[in-house]
C-alpha cells in the first residue's frame, strides 16, 4: 500500500471514529507513569501510561502493543475480556504512529516481559502519516536532518545523543553557577558585528530603517558588561556566522562565552579543562571514542606554544610575521593562491596543513601573533605576541582564550588597523566600534575570557563526527518539492 493510499485509509478511520463519537485529537490524558518508572519500579497498583504505538501485533480478540514514550518502551496486552467489547472495537481504528492512553496494571508474561494488561484505552492522536518501514532504523541521512522527528522516533542512539546535549549543556552552566558566574543575555541583532573574524549575516529592521548584523560572537557586549561591574559572567547561546557548510560548521550554532574579572588567560586553561570534565564525569565518561582516537581528559593536558609548534615543523617563527615572508613560506609549503589571500589566511592554511593533524591529545596552543589576535593583550616581554590560547583535540579546535585587551588607546589601533586591513580585501576583519572603545575608556579590570564551541564539545563527548547529528534542525536547503 502506498503512502497516499494509507493517508486516505487513516483520513476515512478518523471520520468513522467520529461516527462513534470519538475525538481522534482529545485535548488531555493524565499519565502517572513512564516506561522507565513502570520498568523500574514495577508497581503494583493501577496505573496510568501514555505513548507513540511503535509496534502492534494484533491476534483475533487481544493484542500486543509497544508504546514509546519519552523515557522508553513498555509493552501493552489489550484483551477484549478486559477493555469490553466497545473499548475493543475503537482500539481496532488504532495503527503504528498513533499516539496511546492506556490504564490498567503490570503484569509479567510467560516470557518475563514487563507488560500493562489494560483495563482501557483511548485515542490520543491519530498518525495520518505512517512512519518509516523499519522504525527502529532510519537509515536515509537526507530524511534524518529533515525529519528531524522521524529520526528521534526511529533512532535510539539519536534520541540518546539529544538527550546528552542537554545534560551537557546543564552540566555547564551549573559548574559555571557553582563558581559565582552569572548567566546573562546580549543582543543577537547587532548594529557592528565584532568579536570574531567571520562574514555576518544582514537582516533589515523596518521601524527604524536600518540594517542590523546577526551576531558572529557576543564578545564585546560581554566586556561592556565587566565594564559595568559585572566580574563573572558567561553566556551560551546562539550565534551566526556567513560561511561555508561541512561537517564541522553550521551557520547557526552554540557558543558559550565566559568573562571573569582580575583573570588572565591561564585562570581561562584551568576554568575551560574543568568544564570539559564536568560534562565528561556527567555522562560518566572515562575514555572518549572519537574516529580513530581515544581520549581521556582526565589525563595530563599538554601546553605547547606556537612557536614551538612551528619549529617541529621546519618553520620559523619570525617568518610568519612580514607579509612578503610569509607568502614565500606559504609557497614553499602549498598554499594554494597565496598571494591573493589575506595574510591572517595564510598562516591559518599552514597551521591546519602542518600542525593541526598532530594535536589529537587535549593541547593548549599558546602566544599567538598580535595580528591574528586583535582584542588579546601583549605579551610583556614580546608586544608582537598576545596572551592567548586555542584548546585542540582529535585534531579540532575547541575553545579560545585570552587575557582580554582593556588599554583603549591599544585596542582603537587595532580596530585602525582592522579596518586597513578589510579595505585590503579580508572582508572577515574586525569592524571599527567606537561604542566599545567609549566602554573600555570608563575603565575595564584585568579580564580573562574564554570561548567554547558547545557543539563541538557535544561532538566530542557523544562520538559525532558530524555536527549535524548533534543540531536538532541543521541549516538545510529547502525542498523543491516536499510531499503533500
Amino acid at each position: 500500500m502506498s503512502d497516499q493510499e494509507i493517508f486516505a485509509q487513516r483520513l476515512e478511520k478518523i471520520t468513522q471514529l467520529k461516527q462513534l463519537g470519538i475525538d481522534s485529537y482529545p485535548i488531555k490524558f493524565k499519565a502517572d507513569y513512564t516506561a522507565e518508572k513502570i520498568l523500574k519500579e514495577l508497581p503494583t497498583e493501577k496505573i496510568s501510561a501514555a505513548g507513540r504505538i511503535i509496534a502492534l501485533r494484533k491476534m483475533g480478540k487481544a493484542a500486543f502493543v509497544h508504546l514509546l514514550d519519552s523515557t522508553g518502551k513498555i509493552q501493552i496486552y489489550v484483551k477484549q475480556d478486559n477493555v469490553g467489547q466497545e473499548n475493543y472495537d475503537v482500539f481496532r481504528y488504532f495503527d503504528i504512529g498513533d499516539f496511546m492512553g492506556v490504564t490498567g496494571t503490570v503484569f509479567a508474561t510467560k516470557t518475563g516481559e514487563t507488560t500493562i494488561k489494560a483495563d482501557s484505552v483511548v485515542m490520543l492522536s491519530k498518525s495520518l502519516r505512517p512512519l518509516p518501514e523499519k522504525w527502529h532504523g532510519l537509515k536515509d541521512i537526507e530524511t534524518r536532518y529533515r525529519q528531524r522527528y522521524l529520526d528521534l522516533i526511529s533512532n535510539e542512539e539519536s534520541a540518546k545523543t539529544f538527550r546528552n546535549r542537554a545534560k551537557i549543556i546543564s552540566t555547564i552552566r551549573k559548574h559555571l553557577d557553582n563558581n559565582n558566574f552569572m548567566e546573562v543575555e546580549t543582543p543577537m541583532m547587532q548594529s557592528i558585528p565584532g568579536g570574531a573574524a567571520a562574514r555576518p549575516f544582514i537582516t533589515h529592521h523596518n521601524a527604524l530603517d536600518i540594517d542590523l548584523y546577526l551576531r558572529i560572537a557576543p564578545e564585546l557586549y560581554l566586556k561592556r558588561l565587566i565594564v559595568g561591574g559585572m566580574e563573572r559572567i558567561y553566556e551560551l547561546g546562539r550565534t551566526f556566522r556567513n560561511e561555508g557548510m561541512d561537517i564541522k560548521h553550521n551557520p547557526e550554532f552554540t557558543i558559550l562565552e565566559i568573562y571573569q574579572a582580575y583573570a588572565d588567560y591561564k585562570d581561562m586553561m584551568i576554568l575551560c579543562r574543568d568544564i570539559f570534565r564536568a560534562a565528561a564525569s556527567a555522562l560518566k565518561l572515562e575514555e572518549i571514542s572519537f574516529g580513530e582516537n581515544k581520549i581521556n581528559l582526565f589525563e595530563e593536558w599538554n601546553v605547547l606554544s606556537l612557536e614551538t609548534a612551528f619549529a617541529e615543523v621546519g618553520i620559523s617563527f619570525q617568518s610568519l610575521f612580514g607579509k612578503d615572508s610569509l607568502i614565500e613560506t606559504g609557497k614553499k609549503f602549498g598554499i594554494e593562491n597565496v598571494s591573493a589571500i589575506p595574510p591572517r589566511k595564510i598562516f591559518d592554511h599552514l597551521f591546519d596543513k602542518l600542525i593541526k593533524p598532530k594535536l589529537i591529545h587535549p593541547t593548549f596552543i599558546t602566544d599567538w601573533p598580535k595580528f591574528l589576535s586583535p582584542l588579546a593583550k601583549s605579551k610583556k616581554d614580546n608586544p608582537e605576541i598576545v596572551e592567548r590560547f586555542e584548546l585542540y583535540i582529535c585534531s579540532e579546535e575547541f575553545a579560545n582564550a585570552y587575557s582580554e585587551l582593556n588599554d583603549p588607546v591599544d585596542q582603537k589601533s587595532r580596530f585602525e588597523q582592522q579596518v586597513k586591513e578589510r579595505e585590503q580585501g579580508d572582508d572577515e576583519a574586525e569592524l571599527y566600534d567606537s561604542d566599545f572603545i567609549r566602554a573600555l575608556e570608563h575603565g575595564m579590570p584585568p579580564t580573562g575570557g574564554l570561548g567554547i564551541g558547545v557543539d563541538r564539545l557535544i561532538m566530542l563527548l557523544t562520538s559525532q563526527e558530524s555536527i549535524k547529528d548533534v543540531i536538532l534542525f541543521p541549516l538545510l536547503r529547502p525542498e523543491s518539492n516536499p510531499d503533500i
